[in-house]
């Protein structure tokens, strides 16, 4: 109209019409035709249009879709191309083998000099090493050697469109053989890029992509234009003076740059590649606390924040709605707190195995039964009126609660379905009642869009959409779910009319296909564009980078589509605020990094490393010998080195706040050459640290008796009859004779305190699930303290042996009370009531009058409760379960030999016991708690 302009190709619909508002990312932005017509066809840019920024895809089956870049994308990349051209100039500045730089300086004063003499590994350089109070720095000569930036176009903005754009301008415009390494962390990004590249023609079919370690070492010593890999690829051992390539003409392509790239897998990539350079691609900021990922890749070359994609219309703006606490559920702030403890696990998000015991309570809380059964009953509520809207994703926090949330919504939603139906037929009543034909029209084309939405309703499918693992069948068998039927529709699709089937990633993405709501853990949360999902139900805590990579799921751009819309079920409300802040402005125009000069955090990592060699030497455990060791050797040497460890608990808890310095101060060195000088010794600290750090599957003894009689038969089975004789060991402990297995403990185990810190682990997890149902059990623990306090006071080799049998004497001791409630004829909850009310001085008949007392207390106290909303924060309904249980306990306790004192402080404990119990989550009314 001369005033707004916008673009588009033959095949973009309207809303994919972009407009071209600036001429230098750093503009504020015009509409003006002017502004268009001069950024698209001014000669050179219409040449570099033509030339660079036109691609045909036809990733879509049966749809061809010819693709213009947009402003931000055109913009960005020419930045990254320019980065590139200053790369190769840096590289003939500074040509190969003298590319890094080594040098001696004298010890900083600002760093003790303990590690001053310790012995150094030479970096693999033509050099010496350093002499006595000197550090050895390995430098590049020049600091963005290497690096070629950071390029942060928002999640929905066509970051793959724009790696693709990227590639293809360097290896047509820069001089040289470049071979592009698409680099990425997960299954479904590598699949996401890999179907552009190729859909794009980018890249074909027989474009290698890595399917195992060896394979990409093979790959990357050849010559090929494109490898796709997933970073967890470089798992092979990888020496400086050894890499896969040595040439310099391999850009790594980094997809998600703030992710895995500060490990050991990152670090193996850089000694594979060691003269690559590496960009990163993201679609969320550099947050503050990540100055690690700008040491990595560089600064950022291009900026295109959330903000300005939705002024831009390259994404649709995104609404929040806090229905959580509306629910009363957002009110217990967890989504921080389990967001801290699952990021400083470094778990993976979607193999999350060990969750439970990281999060304990916590994770009871937000797992609950009630809990999770007032969600699913709020979304078939919330996401039945929006059924107009297009497709909903659900986020739960792991894999079973998945499974668990899809079992609750099922029924709900086939209920909340038959009650639209009914609500319809209702309107029939009304239309033969009213008279006036206008009144009529309305209450029939009421009628009408309620049957249209149960029609949706009937046909809608919901799927559960999570990664596949091993033993998963056992696994969700005991939350009662059978995983076969949903696997084989993840594995297999779903059945077209034709009788073909359709992928479930096909089908999501299809706005036609009745698969319309998926619930998921971390699949589909990153690389995974749905145009028509419109809304995103949270229930899982996240921050920072994975909270907006998934809410930017909700933000593409369809038709008819105003908003995506976020719902939030566990009051991630401060890290929402938080990261969108970071998300819409970057950290480019905050204060720079204060970084210590490289010689003081070398010093300072030296240092590290030294104290907690002295440490292990000290526990009588040379680090040295690991040096080069391999194999069995080394199996051997890390087995003594864990031994040494676990003399004390205080021997291992020193070295754990030692090694965790070591870390810190090797990942502040990590992106410098001269972490390589450290990096042996440093991964010798973090295996052992790791081996300490093993947790056992399951709180059971047989396995522990199986790895001790494997240890003491050693010889007979090497020598063997074959079998494993390990296999018929009995696990009843009344029928093991402890003198013979303290013999044995004592003449054949050579690492005792390996195998007592075993034993103890299984006792502590044993004790806790124990007391967790019975608080009366506390003497177990009294003793279990007792005995762990002299073995920690006195290490002589009668004390070790005696700690052995002592320790066995109490797993002995508590698998009888384990089947003390069978004995009494009770279920757990039971025992801990009737422990709770019994005395010595009851009669045989008075007793079992207790025990059936303690059963009807039990159901009578569920009875009450259960229809109770959150009974244990109201004033009310605490009165109403005190009293109940008060009642109960008067009408119920003989008199004698119970006084009315008795009786009343008996009811006082119960009550007190009950409501730790509902707390807890153990008293939810399910099997899984013991309640008979």
């Amino acid at each position: 109209n001369g005033d707004n302009a916008r673009f588009g190709s033959i095949t973009s619909a309207w809303e994919h019409f972009g407009e071209w508002k600036r001429l230098h990312e750093a503009d504020v932005g015009n509409v003006a035709a002017a502004v268009l017509l001069n950024g698209m066809l001014a000669k050179d840019r219409l040449l570099d249009i033509v030339e660079n920024f036109i691609l045909f895809d036809a990733s879509k089956a049966g749809d061809v879709r010819k693709v213009i870049a947009r402003n931000h994308q055109m913009l960005g990349v020419n930045q990254a191309v320019a980065s590139v051209v200053r790369q190769e100039a840096l590289k003939r500045e500074f040509p190969a083998g003298k590319r890094l730089t080594q040098r001696h300086v004298e010890w900083p004063e600002a760093v003790p000099r303990e590690a001053a003499n310790e012995a150094r590994l030479a970096y693999p350089m033509a050099a010496e090493p350093a002499p006595p109070h000197y550090l050895q720095i390995v430098e590049r000569a020049h600091p963005e050697l290497g690096r070629l930036g950071v390029v942060w176009h928002t999640q929905g903005s066509g970051k793959s469109y724009s790696m693709a754009f990227f590639t293809e301008k360097v290896r047509r415009t820069v001089p040289g053989n470049f071979t592009f390494v698409l680099m990425t962390d997960r299954d479904d990004l590598d699949n996401q890029i890999y179907k552009t590249f190729i859909g794009c023609g980018v890249a074909d079919e027989q474009t290698p992509r890595a399917s195992s370690g060896r394979e990409l070492q093979r790959l990357l010593s050849e010559n090929h234009r494109y490898v796709f890999s997933l970073i967890h690829k470089f798992n092979q051992e990888v020496t400086p003076d050894a890499p896969y390539s040595a040439r310099d003409d391999i850009i790594v392509v980094s997809d998600e740059a703030h992710r895995t790239q500060s490990g050991r897998l990152a670090r193996n990539m850089r000694m594979a590649l060691p003269n690559a350079a590496f960009i990163g691609f993201t679609g969320t900021p550099l947050f503050k606390d990540d100055q690690l990922t700008k040491r990595i890749f560089g600064g950022y070359v291009s900026r295109y924040d959330f903000k300005r994609s939705e002024q831009d219309g390259a994404t649709v703006k995104l609404v929040y709605e806090n229905r959580g606490e509306k629910l009363g559920l957002a009110k217990l702030d967890l989504n921080d707190k389990i967001a801290d403890a699952v990021d400083d696990a470094e778990l993976d998000p979607d193999q999350m195995a060990l969750l439970e015991k990281l999060l304990g309570k916590d994770y009871a809380v937000i797992t609950a039964d009630d809990r999770l059964e007032k969600i699913a009953a709020d979304f078939v509520e919330h996401c039945s009126t929006r059924w107009e809207a297009g497709k909903a994703m659900m986020v739960c926090i792991d894999k079973v609660t998945c499974a668990r949330m899809m079992q609750l919504i099922g029924p709900k939603w086939a209920t909340k379905a038959s009650a639209v139906r009914a609500e319809a037929q209702a309107k029939l009543a009304d239309i033969v009642a009213v008279t006036e034909d206008e009144t009529r029209q309305i209450l029939r084309a009421q009628r009408d869009r309620l049957l249209a939405k149960a029609a949706w309703m009937d046909e809608t499918l919901i799927e559960l959409i999570i990664s596949e693992a091993q033993n998963e069948v056992a696994d969700f068998k005991r939350w009662g779910v059978d995983i076969i039927p949903h696997r084989l529709v993840m594995k297999r699709g779903f059945e077209t009319a034709d009788g073909q089937r359709v992928d479930v990633e096909t089908a999501f993405k299809n706005p036609q296909h009745p698969f319309r709501i998926a619930v998921v853990c971390a699949m589909w949360l990153t690389g995974f564009d749905v145009e028509c999902l419109s809304t995103l139900y949270i229930d899982k805590p996240m921050r920072a980078h994975t909270l907006m990579q998934a809410i930017a799921r909700a933000n593409r751009v369809y038709p008819d589509k105003d908003f995506g819309l976020i719902v939030d079920y566990n009051g991630m409300l401060k890290s929402l605020r938080e990261a969108l802040a970071q998300y819409a402005l970057g950290d480019d125009g905050g204060e720079a990094e204060i970084v210590a000069p490289i010689e003081e955090r070398v010093a300072a990592l030296a240092d590290a490393i030294a104290v907690t060699e002295g440490h292990l030497r000290g526990l009588a455990f040379e680090a040295s010998a690991l040096l080069g060791a391999k194999g069995f050797a080394r199996i051997q040497l890390l087995a003594d080195a864990v031994e040494a460890v676990y003399t004390t608990d205080e021997a291992k808890r020193r070295y754990e706040i030692l090694a965790r310095v070591v870390f810190s101060r090797f990942k502040a060195l990590l992106v410098e050459p001269s972490a390589l000088v450290y990096a042996e010794r440093h991964d010798n600290i973090e295996v052992i640290y790791k081996k300490l750090s093993e947790r056992r599957d399951t709180a059971d003894v047989s396995e522990l008796l199986k790895k001790l009689h494997r240890i003491v038969n050693q010889a007979i089975v090497s020598q063997g009859a074959g079998g494993d004789q390990a296999k018929a060991l009995t696990v009843d402990l009344s029928k093991i004779n402890m003198e013979t297995l303290r013999d044995e403990f004592a003449k054949k185990v050579t690492r005792k305190a390996t195998v007592i810190a075993d034993i103890r682990q299984i006792v502590e997890e044993k004790l806790a699930q124990m007391l967790a149902r019975n608080p009366l059990r506390m003497n177990y623990e009294q003793n279990y303290q007792e005995i762990i306090a002299a073995y920690n006071q006195d290490k002589d080799r009668a004390t070790v042996e005696d700690t052995f049998v002592k320790l066995m004497d109490v797993m002995k001791a508590l698998d009888v009370e384990q089947l003390r409630a069978v004995e009494e004829g009770l279920s757990e909850a039971q025992l801990a009531l009737f422990d709770l009310v019994q005395r010595a001085d009851l009669s045989k008949v008075d007793r079992e009058r207790i025990k059936q007392a303690s059963r009807d207390l039990l159901d009578g106290v569920l009875a009450v409760i259960t229809p109770l909303d959150r009974w244990t924060e109201k004033a009310q309904t605490q009165a109403e379960v005190e009293t109940f249980i008060l009642d109960h306990v008067y009408q119920t306790l003989p008199e004698p030999p119970y006084t009315a004192d008795d009786k009343a402080q008996v009811a006082k404990s119960v009550y007190r016991h009950i409501w730790q119990q509902s707390v807890k989550g153990e008293l939810a009314g399910d099997g899984r708690h013991g309640v008979g």
